[in-house]
């Protein structure tokens, strides 16, 4: 089936970045949030973005004006649902909510409509049977900045279709990512990896090892990694990371899965990372500054 288009529901910082490249794909896209507020800000922040990319001379102010003509913001999700060929559900790390929104989805779109959870670590299984149609159900795991980072990794579960496997590969290349296909496991690949080696990073901060940005150096000049794990943690999110692991420390009756009490000390603080300002960093400048950190 080829893709016309797309809805995305939640106008958060992933949910802004998987609607902001659906629409470069040429599709027509339906951005859905249940907050105004929220949506507001995702409608501005992809409105930055592509001004920024004008500005550094990546992009045009023509390109712009298509992409933006194929943007469109939604407050009632099925209006936004009912007549689209993929959903993409990007909303917080809360099964309930999830749950609640995919038999919502089942109800309101078209037989043929495939639907993609944008979860980092929940089982696609339990989100898929929560519809009415679990075969055309596939996790579409993006990476955070959506626009920017390559990977999408897609999980199938039992009951996942071949067409839906084969309708995601084709929706994540018109979209400009590599895919990966992985199990329904806990963590899939690329979460279970990388929150163990953002725990034990802050460990190290915690036991004096170094300091943030120079254990972030040793990844990036010594492994290559594009971004340290602390500045990642940041980037992701601390509570977003914590969440993950303890999902897994409970899927898997592992307490090595325990997130350390720094990361839970910040997230009490409310140091969020960069979206809230600070968290192992301050970002309150823009870049990644060293900070105090608090006694745990």
């Amino acid at each position: 089936m080829q893709i016309t288009s797309v809805a995305v529901i939640g106008a958060g910082t992933m949910g802004a970045g998987i609607a902001q490249i659906c629409a470069q794909a040429g599709w027509r896209t339906n951005l859905f949030d249940a907050f105004p507020e929220s949506l507001q800000r995702g409608m501005k922040n992809i409105d930055s973005f592509w001004d920024r990319g004008i500005a550094r001379g990546k992009t045009t102010a023509e390109q712009k004006q298509q992409w933006a003509a194929n943007l469109h913001p939604f407050s009632d999700m099925q209006n936004a649902v009912c007549d689209v060929d993929l959903v993409i559900e990007a909303v917080p790390e809360i099964p309930s909510l999830k749950h609640q929104i995919f038999a919502d989805l089942g109800k309101m779109t078209r037989y043929d409509c495939i639907l993609g959870t944008n979860t980092s670590s929940l089982s696609i299984k339990a989100i898929a049977e929560a519809s009415t149609k679990p075969e055309k159900v596939i996790g579409m795991h993006f990476f955070n900045p959506v626009p920017i980072m390559k990977l999408l990794e897609l999980v199938e579960h039992d009951a996942c279709s071949e067409q839906t496997i084969a309708f995601a590969q084709a929706a994540g290349k018109a979209m400009g990512k590599t895919t990966i296909l992985v199990k329904d496991v806990p963590g899939f690949a690329t979460s279970r990896l990388g929150v163990v080696l953002g725990n034990e990073a802050i460990r190290m901060l915690a036991d004096g090892v170094a300091s943030a940005k120079d254990i972030d150096t040793a990844m990036v000049l010594g492994y290559k990694h594009p971004m340290g794990p602390l500045a990642l943690t940041d980037l992701v999110g601390l509570d977003v990371r914590r969440d993950i692991l303890l999902n897994l420390k409970q899927s898997f009756n592992d307490d090595s899965y325990t997130p350390h009490p720094l990361l839970e000390k910040l997230i009490a603080e409310h140091r969020l990372g960069k979206k809230s300002g600070k968290g192992i960093y301050d970002w309150t400048s823009g870049e990644a500054q060293e900070t105090e950190l608090p006694e745990f």
